[in-house]
C-alpha cells in the first residue's frame, strides 16, 4: 500500500520515519517547504516526493493544524479515489471531524480521524523521529457508520508505529477528554511560567518544574486554534480547576493547616486510586 502524508513537521515527520523503519509500505511525502521534502527523501523518510496525483494511494494522512486539513481536503477530495481512506491527526474532533466528514460524503470518501498522542518540546521536521510514538496512546475516532476494515487498517498503522495503547472512541468523546488530559495541562502550563521568578529560577528548580513548564514552549497558533474549537469542554475543566485551586488558596489566607493537609490527602488518595486502576492496563 501506498501512504501519503501530507505536512512534514513532527508528526508527520515521525510518522514517515516510523512507517519506513517499521513497514514495508510505500510512503510518499508532501510539504510546502520544498527543502523539506527534498531533505526527507534523501534522508530515506520517504520513498518519493508527491506528483500532485493520489491514484495509487490506498490512505492519506494529513499532518497539517485544522484549519489547513480542513483546507486541504476541501480542495483535493475531487482528485482522491473512493476506494482510499483519508485520516488526519489533529488534536481536535467534534465538529472539525463532523465537517471532515462531510467533505468525504460529499465526494464518496471515506473519512476517520485519529490523534497519536505524543510530541515534543519543539515541532519541525529537524526534531522527527520513527520512535516517537513508541509506547503512546492511539486514538481513532470514527463515527457509527464507519466501515470496520477502516478502523482495522488504522488499528494496524498505529501498532506498526509503536503505539502502546489503541483507544477508538466518538470525536465528542475524544475533545471532552483531551480537554482535560491535554489543553487544560497546556494552558497552565502557560500560565505557570508568567511568574516573575522564571527568570531567576537557575539553580532552584528540579524535575518538578521542568515537569510543569515543558510544554509551556506550544506553538501559539495550533494551540489556539485546538483551545477554540474545543472551548466549551476545556473552559469547563478550566472552571473546575479554578474552583479547587481557591481551596488551597483559602487554606493560606486562613493558616488552616488541617484543611491544607485535608486537600492534599485527597488529591493523593485520588491519584493513587488512578495509579491502581492503570495496573495491567497498556499505557
Amino acid at each position: 500500500m501506498n501512504i501519503v502524508v501530507v505536512g512534514l513537521g513532527l508528526i508527520g515527520g515521525s510518522i514517515c520515519k516510523a512507517l519506513k523503519k517499521y513497514s514495508n509500505y510505500r510512503v510518499t511525502g508532501s510539504d510546502l517547504n520544498r527543502d523539506i521534502e527534498a531533505q526527507a527523501l534523501k534522508d530515506g523518510s520517504i520513498d518519493e516526493i508527491f506528483s500532485g496525483s493520489f491514484d495509487n494511494a490506498g490512505l492519506v494522512i494529513i499532518c497539517l493544524y485544522p484549519e489547513a486539513a480542513e483546507s486541504y481536503f476541501r480542495e483535493n477530495a475531487p482528485k482522491i479515489s473512493g476506494d482510499t481512506l483519508i485520516t488526519e491527526v489533529c488534536g481536535i474532533k467534534g465538529d472539525f471531524s463532523r465537517r471532515m466528514n462531510q467533505i468525504a460524503l460529499d465526494n464518496n470518501l471515506n473519512y476517520i480521524g485519529i490523534h497519536p498522542m505524543a510530541g515534543k518540546e519543539f515541532g519541525g521536521y529537524s526534531n522527527s523521529f520513527a520512535d516517537l510514538f513508541a509506547g503512546a496512546n492511539f486514538i481513532i475516532t470514527p463515527f457509527e457508520d464507519a466501515d470496520s476494515s477502516n478502523i482495522e487498517l488504522l488499528k494496524k498503522i498505529g501498532k506498526t508505529m509503536g503505539a502502546g495503547k489503541i483507544v477508538v472512541t466518538s470525536p465528542e468523546n475524544h475533545d471532552k477528554m483531551i480537554a482535560y488530559t491535554s489543553q487544560l495541562a497546556h494552558v497552565v502550563s502557560s500560565a505557570y511560567v508568567k511568574s516573575p521568578e522564571l527568570n531567576v529560577e537557575c539553580g532552584f528548580s528540579g524535575g518538578s518544574f521542568q515537569d510543569m513548564t515543558r510544554i509551556a514552549t506550544m506553538n501559539e497558533v495550533m494551540w489556539t486554534d485546538l483551545f477554540m474549537q474545543n472551548r466549551d469542554n476545556l473552559k469547563f475543566e478550566l472552571e473546575t480547576l479554578i474552583e479547587n485551586l481557591k481551596k488551597y488558596s483559602e487554606a493560606l489566607d486562613k493558616a488552616d493547616s488541617q484543611a491544607m493537609t485535608e486537600l492534599i490527602r485527597e488529591g493523593r488518595l485520588l491519584k493513587e486510586e488512578n495509579l491502581r486502576n492503570r495496573i495491567g492496563q497498556p499505557n
